[in-house]
C-alpha cells in the first residue's frame, strides 16, 4: 500500500465531507447518533468478541496491564458508549449559533457565530470508546474526522467503524464523515499530522511517547495534555468522612487513566490520623507508597513502602503506586502543584471555604475541585456527553474538549447598506 496516497484519499474525502457536515441540520445528526447507539446496543454481543480477539492479541504480545485496562471493553463499558452518544444528541447544536450582537455608531451590528473547526485528526491508543465518542462529538459539531486507532484495538475499532457508517448513511450523511485509517503502519500517523490541507486540528489521546513525537513533528495544530500528574491535598480542615474516601476513589478507582491520582498532599497536623487511615485502605490494593521522609516515619510498617526521590512528584505512574507528601498547610501544597503538576486536575479536601476558594483560584490547571475526586474529570461526569479529549492548553479549549471545544467562532457583520467614512 502507498501510505502517503491513502491518507491523501482519506483526507480529500473528508474534507469533502465536512462541507456537507458544516450545512446538515440538527435532526439528521441527531438522528445519526441515535442510529450508531442503537447499533452499539444490538450488537454488543459481536462487540465484545471483537474486543476479546484484541485482548487476546494484546495479551500474547506482553501488553503492558494499564493498556490492556485501557481497552477492555465491559457490558457497562459497551452501554456506556451508547448511553454517551444519546447524551450527546440531546443536547443542543452550537452551531450557527449567534452571539455577543452589538451596534456600533456606524449602524452595522457585529457578533460570532460559532461554526465547525472542519476535518479533525484524531490518534489513539488502545481506547476502543475514543472511536464512539469521538465520532459522536465530530458528527453533533458538524466536523469530519479521520480516526487511527492502535493497532491493538484494530478489531473492535473497525467493528465500530462499521455501526458508525450505518447510523450516518442512515440519517442520510456521508458516510466518509467519519473515517478509520484500516492499516496499523505507522507512516499513517506520519502522513495524517502533515497534512494541513485537508486536516485543520490533531487530537492525540495516548501514552507520553506519542504525544511528544506528534508536537515535535506535527505540522496541524493540536488540542492535547501530555501528563496527567494529578493532585489531591488534604487541608487540616478536611473532614475525614471525605478525605478518606475522595483520596481512596483518586487513586485506586482506576490505575490507567489520565485524571487519576499521583500525588497525595497532607497537611503536616492532620498527617499522624489521616495517613495511617489510608494506608489500610491503599494496602488491600496493594499499592506502593513512595513517601516524603516525615511521611516514612507515619507509614513505618506499611508492607509496601519506598522513599521518595524527587523524580517521583514528576511522575505519572499509571500504576499501583502513590507519591505521598506532608506540607505545612495550603501555601505549600499548592506551590508544590503548581510546581509539578501537568496542569490536568487537582483537588482539595477542605471545609474552610476561604482556602477552597483559593485552591480555585490559584491552582493552574485545567480542573481544579474541592472535596470530590479527580477521577470525575471526564467529558460525560462533565454532562458534555462524551469527550474527545483533555486539554491542558491554554488556547482554545482547555479540560475535556466535547461539543463546544470541536468549535470556532467567526464574525458575522449585518448591515444595512452602511459604508465606511
Amino acid at each position: 500500500m502507498d501510505i502517503q496516497q491513502y491518507m491523501t484519499d482519506l483526507g480529500r474525502a473528508a474534507r469533502k465531507a465536512s462541507r456537507a457536515m458544516a450545512k446538515a441540520d440538527t435532526a439528521a445528526k441527531n438522528r445519526a447518533l441515535q442510529l450508531i447507539a442503537a447499533g452499539i446496543r444490538r450488537d454488543t454481543a459481536l462487540l465484545t468478541v471483537a474486543n476479546q480477539k484484541d485482548l487476546n492479541a494484546a495479551r500474547a504480545t506482553g501488553l503492558a496491564a494499564a493498556m490492556v485496562d485501557r481497552l477492555t471493553l465491559s457490558e457497562k463499558a459497551i452501554a456506556t458508549m451508547a448511553e454517551g452518544l444519546e447524551q450527546i444528541a440531546s443536547l443542543p447544536d452550537p452551531i450557527g449559533e449567534i452571539t455577543n450582537m452589538k451596534y456600533r455608531p456606524t449602524g452595522i451590528q457585529v457578533g460570532q457565530m460559532r461554526v465547525p473547526l472542519g476535518v479533525i485528526g484524531i490518534i489513539y491508543e488502545a481506547r476502543p470508546n475514543v472511536t464512539v465518542d469521538a465520532a459522536g462529538l465530530s458528527i453533533k459539531s458538524g466536523n469530519a474526522t479521520i480516526l487511527r486507532g492502535g493497532s491493538e484495538a484494530i478489531h473492535c475499532n473497525q467493528a465500530l467503524a462499521k455501526l458508525v457508517k450505518e447510523g450516518l448513511q442512515g440519517a442520510g450523511l456521508p458516510a466518509e464523515a467519519v473515517q478509520i485509517v484500516e492499516t496499523t503502519d505507522r507512516a499513517a500517523v506520519g502522513a495524517l499530522i502533515t497534512m494541513p490541507e485537508y486536516v485543520d486540528v490533531i487530537v492525540p489521546r495516548g501514552g507520553k511517547g506519542l504525544i511528544e513525537r506528534l508536537m515535535k513533528e506535527s505540522k496541524v495544530p493540536m488540542i492535547k495534555h501530555l501528563d496527567g500528574i494529578c493532585h489531591v491535598y488534604i487541608d487540616d480542615s478536611a473532614d475525614l468522612a471525605k478525605a478518606l474516601p475522595v483520596a481512596f476513589n483518586a487513586k485506586c478507582h482506576r490505575y490507567g487513566t489520565c485524571n487519576t491520582m499521583e500525588t497525595l498532599l497532607v497537611a503536616r497536623t492532620v498527617a499522624p490520623t489521616v495517613l495511617p487511615q489510608l494506608a489500610t485502605l491503599y494496602a488491600d490494593k496493594a499499592v506502593e507508597l513512595r513517601a516524603d521522609p516525615e511521611a516514612l516515619q507515619i507509614l513505618a510498617g506499611y508492607p509496601k513502602l519506598t522513599p521518595a526521590t524527587t523524580e517521583d512528584w514528576a511522575t505519572e505512574y499509571l500504576d499501583a503506586i502513590l507519591a505521598v507528601k506532608i506540607v505545612s498547610g495550603i501555601d505549600e501544597a499548592i506551590d508544590h502543584i503548581n510546581t509539578w503538576s501537568s496542569q490536568h486536575t487537582d483537588a482539595i479536601i477542605t471545609e474552610d471555604y476561604s482556602r477552597a476558594m483559593r485552591f480555585l483560584r490559584e491552582v493552574d490547571s485545567a480542573s481544579v475541585m474541592v472535596n470530590a475526586s479527580t477521577r470525575f474529570a471526564d467529558g460525560f461526569e462533565y454532562g458534555l456527553g462524551a469527550e474527545i479529549g483533555i486539554s491542558n492548553d491554554k488556547l482554545h479549549a482547555r479540560g475535556p474538549v466535547g461539543l463546544e471545544g470541536l468549535t470556532s467562532l467567526k464574525y458575522v457583520v449585518l448591515g444595512h447598506g452602511e459604508v465606511r467614512a
